[in-house]
């Protein structure tokens, strides 16, 4: 049902090397590009974005809102996590299981937003 989402940034070029660094470990790639949005996908569904504000405001990350994207196994989980620290990012929880059946972990990007990688089963 979800198409893609999107998070705003201040520093279009900057959030654009994180996430071709940071989702490179899940196989993705630049889907669609343009002057204010680019969006990732590793062709198995729902894509992420990164956007300049459509009303070209400040992009602000936003309280309770966390993108999850779902990973092959633990151990990209584990490369996403660590390619998003060495783009940049900040920890928000390391890789783990959470509950029996959910192994994830937490960054921040460059911009702030909260993203979530992780595996299910």
């Amino acid at each position: 049902m979800l198409g893609y989402v999107t998070l705003g940034a201040n520093d279009f070029e900057r959030a654009k090397a994180f996430y071709r660094a940071a989702l490179a470990p899940l196989g993705a790639r630049p889907a669609m590009s343009g002057d204010r949005m680019e969006l990732y996908t590793n062709g198995t569904g729902a894509m992420l974005g990164v956007c300049i504000p459509y009303d070209k405001g400040e992009a602000t990350a936003g309280n309770g809102v966390m993108p999850a994207i779902s990973a092959p196994s633990r151990e990209v989980v584990d490369q996403v996590h660590a390619a998003a620290l060495a783009s940049g990012g900040t920890c928000e929880g390391p890789p783990g299981e959470r509950m029996p059946t959910f192994y994830g972990a937490y960054f921040r990007d460059t911009e702030g937003n909260k993203v979530c990688v992780y595996k299910m089963g």
